[in-house]
């Protein structure tokens, strides 16, 4: 799942991010609210743990911006601040869950998993023909058999099919999954998509993961009962920049799809 934490003191944000990282999420941490805004404008997270003292804009502004733009996300509160008056605050305001500082690990995780239960809709599961990815549980199946994934690996397959239909680059693969300077001279990206394609029990004629000569890959949003169609294809630019800033949009890509991967969908769980 993707996070967003909103904490300022950086030995507190460093220590959930890897904390949350180490249970497989993918996290953005920021250090101050109008950060916060930005970041949560950019790219909805599933999940957002946000602390209240905050500089440029504190957490109850961070918190009435978001609830403006969306009823629907998870939002944990992370205070020292010891009033009830502040928890009833925030809650008022439309926190679904506070914690007080100091807290233990373990339990912040659980109540970020109760939270995602309790969601009214989230992508919980994302398919793609035979394909299901249980992002809350972290497993990867193929016709109910389990394929066996990495955490890189997982995080990789994850963010192509949240971002199918496009192009994602691998300097965003980079920056995003690996967290990663975009810029850095490695093959890495292109190593784990060998890795996930073997594991999918891809050939070079079907993948799933197709590649965009130049540019990166993409898994393809095909229409149900086709083999082979043609999609127009844009290119996702790297984080940090808009998306109406893209370098450009392929005009149009052919290609196959395999029959076992036709008719790629985003599921919902419902309550």
């Amino acid at each position: 799942m993707r996070l967003l934490i909103a904490e300022d003191d950086r030995a507190l944000g460093l220590f959930l991010s890897r904390g949350m990282e180490a249970e497989g999420h993918q996290v953005r941490w920021v250090e101050d609210g109008q950060a916060a805004i930005d970041a949560f404008l950019e790219d909805w997270p599933d999940l957002t743990i946000l602390d209240l003292n905050l500089p440029r804009k504190d957490g109850e502004e961070v918190l009435q911006t978001v609830r403006a733009h969306n009823s629907d996300l998870p939002i944990l509160i992370l205070t020292g601040r010891q009033e009830m008056e502040t928890r009833i605050r925030c809650l008022d305001l439309g926190a679904d869950d506070c914690m007080l500082k100091p807290f233990s690990l373990q339990e912040l995780r659980a109540h970020c998993r109760a939270l995602l239960r309790r969601r009214r809709e989230v992508r919980l599961t994302l398919r793609c023909g035979p394909l299901e990815l249980n992002r809350m549980d972290r497993v990867a199946s193929r016709n109910q058999e389990v394929i066996p994934l990495t955490n890189k690996e997982f995080a990789l397959l994850e963010y192509l099919l949240l971002h199918r239909g496009r192009c994602v680059t691998r300097s965003t693969l980079l920056e995003e999954v690996w967290k990663m300077d975009p810029e850095a001279g490695t093959n890495v990206v292109d190593v784990y998509i060998n890795y996930l394609r073997k594991k999918l029990g891809d050939h070079p004629h079907g993948s799933l993961i197709q590649t965009v000569r130049g540019q990166g890959y993409c898994i393809a949003a095909s229409h149900e009962g086709q083999a082979s169609t043609t999609h127009r294809m844009e290119t996702l630019p790297t984080a940090g920049r808009a998306p109406g800033q893209a370098a450009g949009v392929i005009p149009r890509l052919q290609h196959s799809i395999p029959p076992r991967f036709s008719g790629c969908q985003l599921a919902t769980l419902r309550p």
